[in-house]
């Protein structure tokens, strides 16, 4: 089965990270796309030079960032059959692709998250604010939803025509974690894989600021909150 398989990167101030990232994408994928949220290194250079397409999104925001891909893959003639989303700081594996998208080609799974698991993570890969903030999100929609998810992992796949079904919206912190409860919602099948993580090349943008972890955390929790109750 050849199915049409692009990759979303969002990517802010990830110059010297960003082209390792783009390198160990697997080869069957048939576009990455870099969208450099108002960085203010060389990202886009970096990104273009290792062979990604590159677009730019000013409005500050990790949701903005994922948005102007979709859009951009909307405007296309030939869409694709399954999205990855992915970071552009290397502490995932791109090469790791190819087990994220199994369950979708193999088993017909319509979402597929790389889940951060503890045995596979690096030490200090997550901060203790992450690991918490993953796992009271978690076990709140376990609580709500009855979901089986065990973290809100950035690297995830999707087939493009349920992405487009979900109607994203949120446009910063709580991206992920809007992405998981609405495949709740939809009824939508899914399966987390484990995957390898590695201490990220430069400073985390959310969680290395007291600042973007209680952000992170207010958006993550309004979220499961504003879903429980509708």
């Amino acid at each position: 089965m050849n199915l049409k398989i692009k990759v979303i990167i969002p990517a802010y101030n990830e110059q010297d990270s960003i082209g390792n990232v783009i390198k160990d994408i697997p080869k069957n994928v048939q576009e990455i796309i870099v969208i450099s949220n108002n960085s203010t290194d060389n990202t886009k250079e970096n990104a273009y030079n290792a062979g990604a397409t590159v677009l730019s999104e000013d409005r500050k925001g990790y949701g903005y960032a994922c948005l102007k891909g979709i859009e951009y893959i909307a405007n296309q003639e030939i869409k694709p059959d399954i999205v990855v989303f992915l970071d552009g700081d290397y502490s995932d594996y791109p090469e790791q692709l190819t087990e994220i998208i199994s369950p979708i080609i193999n088993k017909n799974i319509d979402f597929v998250i790389g889940a951060r698991a503890k045995y596979l993570r690096e030490n200090g890969a997550m901060t203790p604010q992450q690991v918490f903030g993953n796992w009271l999100a978690t076990f709140l929609m376990k609580i709500f939803f009855g979901a089986k998810f065990t973290d809100l992992g950035p690297f995830r796949a999707i087939k493009y025509n349920k992405l487009l079904a979900l109607n994203m919206e949120d446009k910063t912190y709580g991206w992920t974690v809007e992405m998981q409860l609405k495949v709740l919602k939809h009824k939508m099948s899914y399966v987390e894989i484990p995957v390898k993580y590695r201490n990220r090349i430069g400073v985390s943008k959310v969680s290395g600021t007291i600042k973007g972890s209680i952000m992170a955390g207010i958006k993550i929790l309004g979220w499961i909150f504003k879903y429980s109750f509708k």
